[in-house]
């Protein structure tokens, strides 16, 4: 009989060999994207850490840190987020969570939430750190009971960013406004930075990060009066800014690089189409059991009758079964119209690649070349979770062990909106260049050829690691400080030239800044010629509306 799971050697398949990470589906969820005929494909990101590392774990705190939590637990947050659980790729060092609206990735010392639509993110929030208090033992504080929490966790840094919304007004709850969201966090942290990068009238990305070792912010008092944490705008490159390089932090080589993609190009955007990649996927599986019709024959030594004696060539719907396993996602050449009609009866195509979920998923991840951008060739455990939305849509998770089997586990996590008034992709990874043995730039224009988008922006996250000498001004000709931001300086200038060289593309907008312990760039770049696409205004900067 015809195997129509996906199968246990396929290289995309999440659950390929024992030992690596292991997939988990919720059958139980039906997806109910929203119904609208515009969706917010930008997405709104939240990073918690709760220790510089997963070395750093603090002493009371169980050994696998957030890893213990049980995944019905996360559940019950995501359902304060609006968002199910579709999958769970679960690896020693990250358990990479599918969502109906993108992803959640759960480390033993942090916490990745990434959603897009309408979701309400930052209510979530709470609910992650009361978590990491009761249940993975993180030390922490009493919190307000009424409130619905009862214990909140001491964060060691918190980042939440995301792109300019297409349609903001349609945003609910905190998410109205950056400026309602900048007061939702400030309720829960004190001395958090707000920024704004990038041009008002065009595109742009925004962040709110804490310092290291964040501060809680206290219970409320009855005097009205707080301060509210500015946004401040970048629209220049900033090559000196607050570059204070934090002597804890020791997350070896952290970066993260998100490429955010609108204006797809139409052509491409049909790969994420249900109706084409069920197209795909039978294309293949007719060529697959034609493959193994062939090599069946050949092992019998029957090779006759292939061909009909009226030369006559059967339709590609009608091959004979072949009562053995068939690897249905095979990719060959071989033209099963060769196959004579008088051989042939008619074979039953599965419906689960006709229908969406994660075997139409796995199949387009192959087919628009995602599977190429961490190839198993390299990376023999890397797994890849992927799902195909109806009528269209496509989200997929990567987990990305180190070839040498010897560093923490890392992801990807990409997202595709493909309507064209509408039109969005995001990739997103901390594997490092390290690992990958290519220069930033170099994926930056791999990913942009699988989407083709007519504009795109890059944020570029890296950690900056002090050494102990770096304290030590020997040669009496100048502060340190600005030996090290001239040393940043120097690692923006080698990267900056070659990304700034996407073929296709002109760089428009270059923003440098140094942030405390991370160094951050944001690039903005359009297709070549393209004139389309009027620029986008700035949110309506009013008072709070929470």
């Amino acid at each position: 009989m015809v195997n129509t799971e996906i199968p246990k050697n396929y290289s995309a398949s999440p659950s390929s060999f024992s030992g690596t990470p292991l997939l988990t589906i919720n059958s139980d969820v039906a997806v109910d994207h929203e119904s609208s005929n515009a969706f917010e494909g930008p997405e709104k990101l939240l990073e918690v850490w709760f220790s510089a590392s997963f070395n750093s774990l603090p002493v009371a705190t169980a050994p696998a840190g957030l890893k213990v939590v049980p995944a019905e637990v996360w559940k019950d947050m995501l359902e304060l987020v609006n968002c199910k659980v579709l999958s769970i790729l679960e690896s020693e060092h990250v358990d990479a969570y599918l969502l109906s609206e993108s992803s959640m990735f759960v480390f033993p010392h942090k916490l990745i939430l990434k959603t897009c639509g309408t979701t309400t993110l930052l209510r979530g929030l709470p609910k992650i750190l009361e978590i990491a208090a009761l249940k993975a033992g993180f030390p922490h504080v009493a919190a307000n009971a009424k409130a619905g929490t009862y214990a909140t966790a001491k964060p060691y840094r918190v980042f939440y960013s995301r792109k300019n919304f297409k349609f903001p007004e349609r945003q609910r709850g905190p998410h109205r406004s950056w400026r309602d969201e900048v007061y939702s966090l400030d309720q829960l942290f004190l001395r958090g930075s707000a920024y704004m990068i990038g041009k008002m009238n065009g595109e742009h990305w925004y962040l709110y990060l804490t310092e290291p070792d964040t501060i809680l912010t206290p219970p409320a008092t009855p005097t009205p009066e707080r301060r509210e944490t500015e946004t401040k705008l970048l629209e220049l490159p900033i090559a000196n800014g607050s570059l204070t390089a934090h002597d804890n932090y020791d997350d070896d080589h952290d970066e993260t690089l998100e490429i955010l993609m609108t204006d797809l190009d139409e052509e491409t955007a049909n790969q994420f189409y249900l109706d084409n990649a069920s197209a795909v996927a039978e294309d293949r599986y007719y060529r697959g059991d034609y493959k193994a019709h062939i090599d069946t024959k050949q092992h019998l030594g029957d090779i006759n009758g292939l061909h009909s004696n009226d030369g006559k060539t059967a339709n590609p719907r009608f091959l004979k079964t072949i009562e053995e396993d068939v690897d249905v996602f095979s990719n060959t050449s071989s033209d099963p119209a060769d196959l004579g009609s008088s051989d042939s009866e008619t074979l039953i195509y599965p419906e689960e690649l006709n229908t969406e979920g994660h075997p139409l998923g796995t199949i387009v991840s192959e087919s628009c070349g995602l599977s190429d951008v961490y190839p198993v060739s390299k990376y023999p455990d890397a797994r890849i979770d992927a799902y195909m939305f109806e009528p269209c849509g496509f989200s997929a998770n990567g987990v990305i062990p180190a070839p040498t089997g010897r560093d923490a586990t890392h992801y990807f996590t990409v997202h595709v909106t493909p309507e064209p008034h509408c039109s969005y992709a995001s990739f997103e990874t901390n594997v490092p260049n390290k690992q990958t043995g290519r220069e930033t730039a170099d994926v930056i224009e791999q990913v942009v050829n699988i989407f083709k988008p007519r504009r795109f922006s890059v944020t570029l996250f890296e950690g900056v690691k002090t050494e102990d000498d770096d304290d030590h001004d020997d040669t009496g000709s100048g502060s340190v400080a600005a030996k090290k931001t001239e040393t940043v300086q120097k690692q923006v200038a080698r990267k900056g030239s070659r990304l700034d060289q996407i073929p296709g593309y002109k760089r428009v907008e270059r923003i440098v800044h140094d942030l405390e312990g991370y160094e951050l760039v944001f690039k903005h770049y359009v297709k070549d010629g393209w004139k389309g696409g009027a620029p986008r205004l700035g949110e309506v900067d009013g008072p709070p509306t929470i």
